[in-house]
């Protein structure tokens, strides 16, 4: 299952929801760069809490003015080396599109240089290679050096924009433009129109209520509003207010996506546990959630088979949790599946791959129906036998071959257990056999019911 953020992201900068005078003061500022001039600000920084639309907003923009992407993520080593090697060279030189042919900067054809969450990453300190050097050393010199001499139009985007301006982020507040996207600049009726036009495309029948409670609930995270209706909407198509406690009740500070991407991207163990704190999710859901992505992260074979045995081990705290109760468990199951994970890899991946919902969950929904028709059935049979439902299921396969080649025996046990028309479809898997069976109960219904009133007739 795609991430609905990704597939579902705008195409131009007014389908971006809320923040108009945020994207006005982006689109002039872009309009500069059209020209073929080189404005007074190279660079734009924009800020705003996660989830809010600064990403969207600036890869819809060089949508916008037919400008090539060149970006560096999260998913990066950003170090001055890189920095100069990536960015720096981008923005100096002269491009080509993806067809190949020759964009000129004076004709206003430009490459937009992006870098990513840029408060988080350059200058850390917490982060380490294999060999002990910071992985991010120098970056914000090299950004510094590389707006002033850039040919080509500049974003940075921060979720802490402080963070980015201290020590050597200094004089990025002069050379560069700030534009804020608030979340109080979003409308509670524009996220409600967004959701709805997605459920559209999805074919999906939402109820309005749905609607306006994802809306209000992610106080302007566009992205997790998004992905609640994502995840209210796995395995159905209709959506009543009714469902909504599949999202339950807690802050969204921090959503499962953004737990991945700290699991997979960093070594960092403590940032690791806040994070899972922040977005409460409980061990039994997040290692089907890691589970599911590993795969897409770790290239390496030795890195992948390194984070499934910490997975299992952390499988098996969570199945003695399950049989002995001892709930104290899903403390080392998730130190092992987070943590374990996280330094399973030798390396970091410069892939940024689309997280996917857990196929256990979906299947498991999807098959909800023929569960509760087979558990419904096991209650019938062992209720009639005097056994436990787990015995009755050991030879219940048994029961439904021998129903299937004996008819007579099939229209017996259908009377014993009184069984419905939908279980027997179940048992039988031929509506044809199931129809034949039904209207010869029928049929000898009538017959008996004819007889009982000749009966009373007669008494009369």
């Amino acid at each position: 299952m795609l991430d609905w953020t990704e597939k579902y992201r705008p195409k131009t900068l007014d389908e971006v929801v809320g923040n108009e005078q945020a994207k006005s003061r982006l689109r002039k500022w872009a309009e500069e760069w059209d020209k073929g001039v080189i404005p007074l600000k190279r660079a734009v920084i924009l800020a705003g809490r996660p989830g809010i639309g600064k990403t969207s907003a600036a890869l819809a923009l060089a949508n916008d003015f037919g400008w090539v992407v060149v970006e560096m993520n999260a998913s990066d080593v950003r170090n001055a080396e890189n920095i100069r090697k990536i960015a720096t060279h981008g923005a100096i030189h002269e491009t080509f599109s993806d067809s190949g042919e020759f964009l000129k900067s004076t004709r206003g054809r430009r490459k937009l240089i992006i870098l990513d969450e840029a408060d988080n990453l350059y200058e850390r300190r917490s982060s380490e290679d294999t060999s002990g050097n910071l992985l991010d050393k120098g970056g914000k010199r090299a950004i510094v050096d590389t707006i002033k001499e850039t040919k080509q139009p500049i974003i940075l985007i921060v979720n802490d924009i402080y963070e980015l301006l201290k020590g050597g982020g200094e004089p990025l507040r002069t050379l560069c433009e700030i534009i804020r996207f608030d979340e109080r600049k979003i409308k509670i009726g524009e996220i409600v129109n967004y959701l709805r036009r997605i459920s559209r495309s999805e074919g999906l029948n939402v109820d309005s209520e749905v609607l306006v409670y994802i809306a209000e609930r992610c106080r302007g995270d566009i992205r997790s509003a998004v992905r609640d209706l994502q995840v209210i909407s796995a395995g159905r198509k209709n959506i009543s207010k009714e469902m909504l406690r599949i999202l339950g009740y807690r802050d969204r500070e921090q959503n499962i996506f953004d737990v991945l991407r700290e699991i997979f991207k960093t070594r960092n163990i403590s940032s690791i546990h806040r994070s899972i704190q922040s977005s409460d999710e409980d061990p039994e859901s997040l290692i089907l959630w890691i589970a599911e992505n590993v795969p897409y992260e770790y290239l390496d074979a030795s890195d992948l088979a390194n984070a499934y045995e910490n997975l299992s081990r952390a499988d098996v705290f969570l199945g003695r949790a399950r049989r002995t109760r001892s709930f104290v468990l899903w403390g080392y199951a998730q130190d092992l599946m987070a943590g374990g994970v996280a330094v399973a890899k030798r390396r970091f991946y410069p892939v940024q791959p689309r997280y996917n919902f857990p196929s256990w969950l979906i299947e498991m929904k999807s098959s909800k129906e023929s569960r509760d028709l087979r558990s419904s059935i096991l209650g019938k049979i062992s209720k009639f036998i005097h056994c436990s439902k787990r015995k009755a299921n050991e030879f219940f396969d048994m029961i439904c071959k021998m129903m299937r080649k004996d008819e007579n025996l099939a229209r017996s046990l259908m009377f014993v257990l009184d069984l419905s028309k939908e279980e027997m479809l179940y048992i039988l898997q031929d509506e044809t056999v199931v129809e034949k069976l039904y209207k010869a109960e029928e049929k000898k219904e009538g017959e008996m019911q004819k007889e009982r009133k000749i009966e009373q007739k007669s008494l009369f």
